[in-house]
């Protein structure tokens, strides 16, 4: 099968083919049929299976079909939800990349970024909005935005948006939107929380289900057992050394470790920064175009980084924290090893982690190969459960799988998902006074 066979407008079909491509994947075979006849769908595939192109080409297939006129102003005819800013830039790019031989005009409303400039795009002919919830909604409690003629509605990494609360947000933009729309739902993973929205959003969905392995054959992946933060640390050190490690990110569990971790990679010299939700748009932007130019080594970041950043020069992937959920860990890694190229993923695991690397484990279907660093030899082991000794793809909702409206309570604030605490901060000043050669004695409590 190729492009062609799916009768798409001429001018789409060549900026796909000046794009590179010639042959869809698995769930954009499945996928873009079902779209363009206009049915409701689905679509369950791992990162990296191209799941945008999955709507984005039929979107752009719909615009070459409408007529306009000014009374459309500010109404789009597709709008696309999406998690994260990250993601909401990515699939910017790609209606930029297979829309530029068609009069396509879209905007993009995330958060982090002036009002202005985003309200102002409203005010002309608007197609296609890609848009984060939570700024979106803020549109529309403003009157900024008319959804009243949305004709698809996308949602993006559905999973990643309950996961961060925004539930409420999603049913009340739906509820702007007509009845008659057609609503497309894309999600790496599923449960009864993504079930009850689907059955409230969708028509007669159409399911489908792409069953690929979560973890890729050029992506090493490495164990090192830690005893316990500062060995982490000297462990990290000691990995940084590497001349084969180009670019790298390393994941937190925490926002604030993240900036934490990233400072003291800086005071030892390293070319690093941090990404995570609380730093502003144009911050974030700056950090991933300056990973993108070489002029970062090495990315500190939460799970903010774990789906949509697509840098084809990542040669490593560090889980400094190891996820809480099984599949986050298969989307950490993908950040690595891109297109075709070989890829190195590299976890630490203190002992009472052992849970979560089970839970990763069975999600995988493989045991993590353990390594040992002459000299940082770690004093404690890891004790696996006898069960876990059989590996099997995990599918299902009892080992590590998302809880409808975890990580959304006030409970969760401020973290980004992982169950790694942040040591007492004398062990921070220690460190750092380490780094710096100077001595200091342990707080008095």
């Amino acid at each position: 099968m190729s492009f062609n066979d799916f009768n798409l407008h001429p001018a789409i079909l060549k900026a796909v083919q000046q794009c590179g491509y010639t042959t869809p994947t698995p769930v954009q075979a499945e996928a873009i049929p079902k779209v363009l006849d206009g049915h409701d769908i689905i679509a369950s595939a791992n990162t990296g299976t191209g799941k945008t192109a999955s709507f984005v080409l039929p979107a752009l297939q719909l615009l070459t079909k409408r007529r306009f006129n000014k009374k459309q102003y500010g109404k789009p005819s597709v709008l696309v939800l999406t998690p994260t800013r990250e993601l909401a830039n990515q699939v910017s790019q790609a209606i930029r990349n297979y829309g530029k031989n068609v009069h396509c005009f879209s905007t993009s409303l995330v958060g982090g970024m002036p009002y202005g400039p985003q309200i102002k795009s409203l005010s002309r002919q608007i197609d296609i909005v890609v848009a984060t919830p939570g700024r979106l909604l803020d549109m529309l409690e403003r009157r900024r935005i008319d959804l009243s003629y949305v004709n698809m509605l996308v949602l993006d990494e559905a999973d990643r948006m309950l996961d961060m609360g925004f539930v409420d947000e999603v049913n009340k933009i739906a509820d702007s939107t007509p009845e008659d729309r057609q609503t497309l739902l894309f999600t790496a993973t599923w449960d009864n929380t993504l079930a009850k929205l689907a059955q409230t959003l969708l028509k007669e969905p159409e399911r489908i289900q792409i069953e690929t392995e979560p973890t890729q054959d050029n992506i090493e992946q490495r164990l090192h057992v830690a005893d316990d933060f500062d060995h982490k640390t000297r462990l990290l050190e000691h990995l940084l050394d590497d001349d084969k490690l180009t670019q790298a990110i390393i994941f937190s569990a925490t926002k604030q470790g993240a900036d934490i971790l990233a400072q003291d990679l800086v005071a030892q010299g390293h070319a690093a920064a941090a990404l995570h939700g609380d730093m502003k748009q144009g911050a974030r932007t700056r950090t991933l175009t300056n990973l993108r130019r070489g002029k970062l080594r090495l990315l500190v970041a939460t799970d903010v980084a774990a789906r949509g950043l697509d840098i084809t020069t990542l040669s490593h992937v560090i889980n400094f924290d190891l996820p809480r959920f099984a599949e986050d860990y298969v989307h950490r890694i993908g950040r690595t090893g891109r297109a075709g190229a070989a890829g190195t993923a590299i976890s630490f695991a203190l002992p009472d982690d052992l849970l979560h690397l089970e839970r990763i484990e069975r999600y995988t279907g493989q045991q993590v190969p353990q390594y040992v660093i002459p000299g940082l030899e770690p004093t404690r082991r890891l004790q696996r459960s006898r069960n876990n000794k059989k590996k099997r793809p995990f599918r299902g909702n009892d080992y590590g799988a998302r809880k409808p409206g975890y990580g959304s309570g006030p409970k969760h604030k401020g973290s980004s998902g992982g169950h790694y605490q942040q040591p007492p901060p004398h062990q921070h000043k220690r460190r750092q006074s380490r780094m710096a050669g100077q001595k200091m004695t342990t707080p008095t409590p």
